[in-house]
């Protein structure tokens, strides 16, 4: 069953297994302004659907999730004006910690490129099941931006965090596992498959149960500090994207006249002989 929902993102339900669909497959998902708030209302669609009891997050086409869209014809961005950057950066944080804020339990199924908020917001997930194919990263450091949902400590530990998001660099599938950030690694043939067969076995456990005790985790990792951590990291790393490094100026120079493929490009051969 499809529900009426925005083109770019979709609600959907087999079962009583809910799915909110990332559905930009040309431009890999990657997340508009525009669609920030879609995020927000078709996770609160499913979650209020009587009828579902476990959600999945998903992305049509190759990818998961690229991240929010650099190359955003909705941008407004706030200039040199750290208020302004907070603002707006707030709307990004409250659309990625959806999967945490639903009350029912949200399983990521990614694919493909799982990058920058898209990576933070699959964090934000109670589970994850993971395509061989995935790539997990948060490189928007390269071009002198971070965060802003500073979500990896609690997911893998400090000092690996750290070399993660530091150093911008992907990990493969596999060493998500690993590390910890994922629950299992299927074929990427497999992967709507395999997840709908997990959420459904887990939509046979009471809903009642399913909502409470993800809430009773939720208040533990409150307790812990998790939500203000959450939210002074947004509030200090607005003051950098207020900010324009040496780096920052070339890569918006080389986006701007070349295209923002050209900029990556030109930042990502950096790193390739380092």
């Amino acid at each position: 069953m499809t529900e009426p929902a925005s083109d770019a993102v979709l609600y959907q339900r087999e079962g009583r297994v809910g799915f909110v669909v990332l559905n930009r497959p040309t431009k890999l998902n990657a997340i508009s302004d525009r669609m920030k708030a879609m995020i927000v209302q078709t996770f609160l669609h499913a979650d209020a659907d009587p009828d579902t009891s476990v959600i999945v997050l998903r992305g049509e086409g190759r990818s998961f999730c690229a991240g929010h869209d650099l190359d955003n014809e909705d941008d407004d961005s706030g200039g040199t004006d750290a208020w302004l950057w907070s603002q707006q950066l707030s709307e990004s944080v409250k659309s990625e910690m959806m999967p945490f804020e639903v009350t029912k339990p949200v399983i990521g199924s990614v694919q493909g490129h799982v990058l920058g908020g898209g990576c933070q917001m699959a964090m934000f997930c109670d589970l994850i099941i993971a395509a061989e194919n995935a790539k997990f990263g948060e490189p928007e450091i390269r071009f002198s931006n971070s965060g802003p949902a500073f979500v990896m400590p609690w997911m893998v530990g400090f000092k690996r965090a750290r070399e993660f998001i530091y150093f911008g660099d992907t990990v493969d599938a596999q060493t998500a596992l690993n590390f910890g950030m994922v629950n299992r690694v299927v074929k990427t043939e497999d992967l709507q498959a395999e997840t709908l067969a997990y959420a459904s076995r887990l939509a046979m456990i009471a809903p009642e149960a399913l909502t409470r005790t993800k809430l009773a985790l939720k208040r533990g990792i409150e307790i812990a500090g998790f939500r203000n951590a959450i939210q002074a990291g947004q509030d200090v790393i607005s003051t950098l994207y207020a900010k324009e490094t040496a780096v920052g100026a070339e890569f918006n120079r080389i986006a701007e006249s070349e295209g923002l493929k050209a900029a990556l490009t030109w930042r990502a051969n950096h790193f390739k002989t380092a």
